[in-house]
């Protein structure tokens, strides 16, 4: 009996051992949960509120720490998102959360609107820290050299933003009611978009003020171009008819490989006249001949089989052929032989090999560009080759900071070196890839941004 009362004893006092550390085990993970202290509206600038991902956190349904708070994107997908080379996965914070333990909680929205959620930001309200961290969604770019008398390329295609789409949450496009074609515009800005390196410009349309935004501007104003993105320097071309227009077709080898239309700005032509070569009078909205017009509107992956298009023939209501040959162009490889780091150390210092074309805005002239093109297949000439190397500014600066142990920010400043180049390059045919040596050196400073046409770079 004695035996069966203590052993009745000793499983009464097993069930309330383990009923206390049930207990405590309960209100030891309840005391962990943290509750919203504070949950409010960010007031700051929205510009300055623009913000990515660090990679190092995930995207909550509520502050992560806070009782049924659910993964809206995880840290892979957010890790993604940082690097990510599209505008739409940056992100907008407009709400700020203290929890009761002092973690700060930013709500977030992508872009795009695909993620909205909490993700942690450090312990001050101060700055964004944690998984995410502030945005510079577009980057100042240079005016171009002439800013005014512009037209779109077409009104009702060629849309104006409130800002370069998805670099700021909710940019809209602008209404375009009250545009003709014949307005023109004024640029009085300039940025690219710092993930996708995409240029625009902002315009106004000079006749009406209360339209302006922002546009695509391809690479850019030049005075070799009509058109850049969605302006162009020409207006809106009238609508093509046997007494005014010429349609011009491309052959290779006896195949069509592409078309065009010449229409001429003249109004006294009739079908069947022969097309005059006045290069004032007969000319399109753009001011090119007929034959300035078949040359420069060679299909893409071809070239003038003659150096230049005879319209002798030529009238009005008619084909023009004009014979084409297939062609490549080639691009340019950066390569980094050496690296000085002037005796400093420097964080995550640059290495040789290829460069990236993030880290330098290294410029080529309108003549090398032009050289990297020629006959597909065929070997490019020393003098080609030349002509591309004595393109090439002899030194230029980096554009991305490297920081020393001390935190001082260095720079690299890279120097060509045209020597070796006609050497590496001597058998490369149009269409292969050509390699540009260069040698790399810290200078002490910030990096400096410069835009220029990178369209060459491999």
């Amino acid at each position: 009996m004695q035996s069966s009362l203590k052993n009745s004893l000793y499983l009464g006092l097993a069930v309330l051992s383990l009923g206390a550390v049930t207990a405590v085990s309960t209100s030891a993970n309840a005391a962990s949960k943290a509750s919203i202290k504070s949950d409010v509206t960010m007031k700051t600038a929205a510009e300055t509120r623009n913000v990515e991902s660090t990679g190092t956190n995930a995207l909550y349904s509520k502050p992560g720490t806070v009782k049924g708070a659910k993964v809206v994107a995880s840290k892979t997908t957010m890790k993604k998102l940082a690097d990510s080379k599209k505008s739409a996965d940056y992100f907008r914070a407009y709400r700020v959360a203290v929890t009761s333990k002092g973690s700060v909680y930013y709500k977030v929205v992508t872009m795009n609107g695909k993620y909205r959620g909490y993700i942690y930001g450090g312990k001050s309200t101060d700055t964004f820290a944690g998984g995410i961290k502030t945005a510079a969604t577009t980057t100042k770019a240079t005016l171009p050299t002439r800013t005014t008398g512009f037209h779109l390329v077409n009104a009702k295609k060629n849309t104006l933003w409130t800002a370069p789409q998805n670099t700021q949450y909710k940019a809209k496009k602008v209404s375009m009611y009250g545009v003709k074609d014949t307005d023109t515009f004024k640029v009085s800005d300039a940025a690219t978009k710092t993930r996708e390196g995409s240029l625009y410009y902002y315009v106004t349309d000079e006749q009406n003020s209360a339209i302006s935004g922002w546009i695509f501007a391809g690479t850019g104003y030049s005075a070799t171009a009509t058109t850049f993105g969605g302006l162009s320097t020409s207006s809106a071309e009238a609508a093509a008819t046997n007494d005014n227009s010429v349609k011009v077709v491309y052959q290779n080898n006896g195949s069509q490989v592409g078309t065009a239309t010449w229409i001429t700005t003249r109004t006294d032509t009739k079908a069947g006249s022969t097309v005059g070569s006045d290069t004032t009078k007969d000319v399109n909205a753009a001011k090119q001949t007929l034959s300035s017009f078949a040359s420069s509107s060679v299909p893409a992956g071809f070239q003038l089989t003659n150096a230049t298009v005879s319209t002798t023939n030529a009238t009005y209501g008619n084909t023009l052929y004009v014979d084409v040959t297939a062609a490549a162009t080639s691009k340019v490889s950066l390569s980094v032989e050496s690296v000085d780091n002037a005796g400093v150390s420097i964080t995550s210092p640059l290495t040789t090999g290829t460069l990236n074309s993030s880290e330098a805005s290294v410029a080529l002239s309108a003549a090398g560009i032009k050289a990297l093109s020629g006959t597909k297949g065929a070997t490019i000439s020393q003098d080609n080759l030349g002509v591309i190397a004595s393109g090439f500014s002899t030194t230029f600066k980096g554009t991305k900071n490297y920081y020393a142990a001390n935190g001082d920010a260095y720079h690299y400043e890279f120097t060509f070196n045209p020597t070796n180049f006609k050497s590496d390059n001597r058998v490369k045919t149009y269409g292969d890839t050509l390699t540009a040596s260069f040698t790399a050196k810290a200078v002490k400073g910030a990096a400096s941004t410069n835009t220029v046409d990178n369209s060459w770079l491999a």
